[in-house]
């Protein structure tokens, strides 16, 4: 049996393909998850209904399944943090967390080292967070 938080088959196999670098999307449920990736991207559905998964209750079994490098995160229209982020900070604390104004975070969301996109039903606005796998220390 597994002992990883995470029990989602598919989910564990995306991650388990990711490598140092790659990149992964956590999305809220406003985020257009078809055309703001590439193509190539893994896609993940875990928005089960509104408000059911947050990118909050997908990020703390992945924070102790695997190592995360750094973060980014979509700016709000005042150029400030969401309140969405400051969760994210304690779920990864020590990790470095860049903001972007909402279309240059579309860009990197884009990016081709952009691995697997997971949907949420995150409904909070400028909830999503994108994650840079990190590498295992002994």
């Amino acid at each position: 049996m597994l002992t990883t938080p995470i029990t989602h088959p598919e989910l564990l196999a995306a991650l388990a393909r990711c490598g140092h670098g790659s990149k992964i999307l956590l999305a809220d449920g406003n985020y257009p998850h078809v055309t703001g990736a590439p193509a190539t991207a893994e896609r993940i559905g875990l928005n089960v209904a509104p408000g059911l998964l947050t990118v909050d209750q997908v990020l703390l079994p992945m924070s102790r399944t695997m190592t995360v490098e750094s973060c980014e995160f979509m700016l709000t229209a005042d150029s400030s943090k969401a309140p969405a982020v400051t969760g994210y900070e304690e779920i990864l604390p020590g990790v470095s967390f860049i903001g972007h104004e909402r279309f240059a975070f579309y860009d990197a969301a884009r990016e081709p080292d952009v691995a697997v996109v997971i949907a949420t039903g995150d409904e909070r606005q400028y909830a999503n967070l994108l994650l840079t796998v990190g590498v295992v220390t002994a």
